[in-house]
């Protein structure tokens, strides 16, 4: 591709994988294989800080533009992006780079992919770091009808990107960068006060309820944001929603995963502050993985530090991802 890194040191390459065209982002020429997954609202550009360190360090990075994202084919189909799929697309980059083995890496909707990936392809990964998104096994309930109980007429975002095909795609369509500057914020970031308040779907969308921020928090600078921006700007939102259309669809289409476990050793991070683990503790949370993990090596949670981790605090989450990695 003729389109430049704007990252030194990363380059693109142009690959097919399991019947789609992947952007993947390259950085080192030997070494241990890292995947890097990354979740929504998101690009490969997350994982920047990752791919210059690793790959200075002695391992081969790559971090694909996912399924539905960036320069990759985005198929319009929501089932196109069921676990099962999305699980193949990884084993497929695998196999397009002559690869036999890598440590599959994940954040946000990444590390539910990694997760899974894992678990239904243990022999072609040699580990995993997943981060942010716990987990504790296949639940008795599909997560969307637990979801639907909960909030009922509430707004809550899974359950808005869950709504008829379109509605949320098309609010954030109409101003990328309103959704992706409310969100990538630290939890102390001061912001305005939201435009919406009234907890009720029927109040309006997402962005008015994220109170705009009043600047950049430390470890984004306007050229990360506007990156990000202008990949969205280009790929629109619909497959990134798509995923989060298939909740039900994943828990209806892995019962045959019901009793299986994560066999690779197995690193957790978070910010203490993300709001996924919703407050859990170290060991609380440590406890639930293990009744499904069998070699979870460790559970690090970040002081400080909310949802976008390896944004928010590279060098520590470098640092423990650079142990895990020389104990394997």
């Amino acid at each position: 591709m003729t389109e430049p890194s704007p990252v030194s040191g990363v380059n693109f390459r142009q690959i097919t994988a399991n019947g789609l065209n992947f952007r993947i982002a390259v950085a080192g020429d030997s070494g241990p294989l890292l995947l890097f997954a990354h979740g929504w609202p998101e690009s490969w550009y997350n994982w920047r800080h990752q791919m210059q360190y690793f790959s200075q360090r002695g391992y081969r990075v790559v971090a694909p533009d996912m399924r539905g994202y960036g320069s990759t084919d985005a198929p319009d189909a929501v089932e196109a992006y069921d676990i099962k799929t999305l699980a193949a697309d990884m084993v497929g980059i695998l196999d397009a780079l002559g690869e036999e083995r890598a440590i599959m890496v994940g954040h946000d909707w990444g590390s539910i992919v990694a997760w899974n990936t894992v678990l239904m392809y243990p022999d072609r990964f040699s580990g995993l770091i997943a981060m942010s998104v716990p987990y504790s096994g296949r639940p008795e309930q599909s997560p969307l009808v637990s979801w639907r109980e909960a909030f009922a007429d509430n707004f809550y975002y899974i359950l808005y990107h869950n709504e008829p095909e379109g509605v949320a795609e098309a609010e954030y369509d109409s101003n990328p960068y309103g959704l992706i500057s409310r969100l990538y914020l630290s939890p102390d970031s001061p912001r305005h006060a939201p435009e919406v308040t009234d907890p009720r779907r029927a109040a309006g969308g997402w962005i008015p309820r994220l109170g705009e921020p009043l600047g950049l928090p430390d470890w984004l600078d306007q050229s990360d944001l506007d990156y990000v921006v202008s990949e969205f700007e280009r790929s629109g939102f619909r497959g990134g929603v798509n995923y989060y259309r298939n909740f039900h669809r994943n828990w209806e289409i892995t019962a045959d995963l019901q009793d299986a476990r994560i066999t690779v050793p197995t690193l957790f991070i978070a910010g203490e502050q993300d709001v996924v683990i919703a407050g859990a503790n170290r060991g609380r949370l440590q406890g639930a993985m293990a009744r499904v993990v069998d070699d979870l090596r460790e559970v690090i949670l970040l002081p400080g530090i909310g949802h976008w981790v390896q944004q928010e605090a590279p060098s520590e989450t470098n640092r423990v991802m650079l142990e895990f990695l020389e104990s394997l």
